[in-house]
């Protein structure tokens, strides 16, 4: 996909998530419309995966190890052909396979469980280590949280990473500086994310993470990358794309009512009609 089709895909996306969270009338739209772009970018530019065949052997590993995002992860998976878009609207339902967290054994396309904090990066480094031993190139790409890497289970998956030199493994953090119960520098500062990871031994990248341009260079310099693992700390929006949720932390896992829908879902076809006048 060129530029403007990873945008316009992304924006597709982000309509997804606002309809999954409006139909649930719960869920967590913040930290979802935050990472789009990157989930964009993954799914339907840098990872070896095919929808048609959702556990094949050589395919490319992903852990959402903030797992409450699940709604980006959702509307990514269902645009790119794992699912039908229209089960969207089942997100959190009573029988629905699109649970509040990401379930392996029932969703298409999902590698992993996790939704406990801190959980998903260990799993991520037992799956790159794995290909490590078994002589598989395929590569491993875990997002986590600002907020989450706050727990210390993500620096002991760290230490081990880089102890065994895993260049199959990609951390993307979402750096949109808010958690639920505000700035996360207020909360329990991380800072400076990336000279703990580079104290880690991790080779470090530093992004707009809602830039396709630098989300782009950046993947490919991790794939360059030989020896250690990658860190991309992806600064982004919280909430991007619908004005009323961007850069509020309230909006971190709260449902848009009947009217606040139509005014986002009105903001994201304003971008979506602005992408095709390019």
């Amino acid at each position: 996909m060129n530029k403007l089709e990873l945008m316009k895909t992304a924006n597709e996306v982000r309509k997804g998530i606002v309809t999954a969270v409006h139909s649930a009338k719960s869920g967590h739209p913040g930290g979802s419309l935050s990472a789009a772009d990157i989930y964009t970018y993954l799914f339907f530019e840098e990872m070896n995966i095919d929808p048609a065949d959702p556990k094949k052997a050589d395919r490319d590993r992903f852990v959402l190890s903030k797992g409450h995002t699940a709604p980006g992860y959702y509307s990514t998976l269902a645009h790119r052909g794992f699912f039908p878009v229209e089960d969207l609207t089942t997100l959190r339902k009573v029988g629905s396979y699109l649970q509040g967290h990401p379930d392996m054994k029932h969703i298409p396309g999902v590698d992993m469980s996790s939704g406990s904090l801190g959980q998903g990066i260990s799993a991520a480094v037992g799956m790159a280590i794995s290909a490590k031993l078994s002589g598989d190139d395929y590569r491993v790409y875990t997002l986590l949280g600002d907020g989450e890497i706050q727990e210390g289970q993500v620096w002991e998956a760290s230490m081990l990473a880089a102890h065994r030199k895993l260049d199959n493994l990609v951390v993307i953090v979402d750096n949109n500086n808010l958690q639920i119960d505000g700035a996360i520098d207020e909360v329990n500062s991380p800072y400076p994310i990336d000279q703990k990871f580079e104290a880690f031994n991790f080779h470090v990248i530093n992004i707009d993470g809602n830039d396709f341009d630098q989300i782009d260079a950046a993947f490919k310099e991790a794939k360059e990358t030989k020896g250690q693992p990658t860190a991309i700390i992806a600064k982004t929006v919280k909430g991007k794309g619908v004005s009323f949720m961007e850069n509020q932390a309230s909006w971190h896992g709260v449902a848009p009512n009947d009217d606040q829908y139509a005014v986002a879902m009105a903001d994201l076809e304003k971008v979506g009609e602005a992408l095709c006048q390019k």
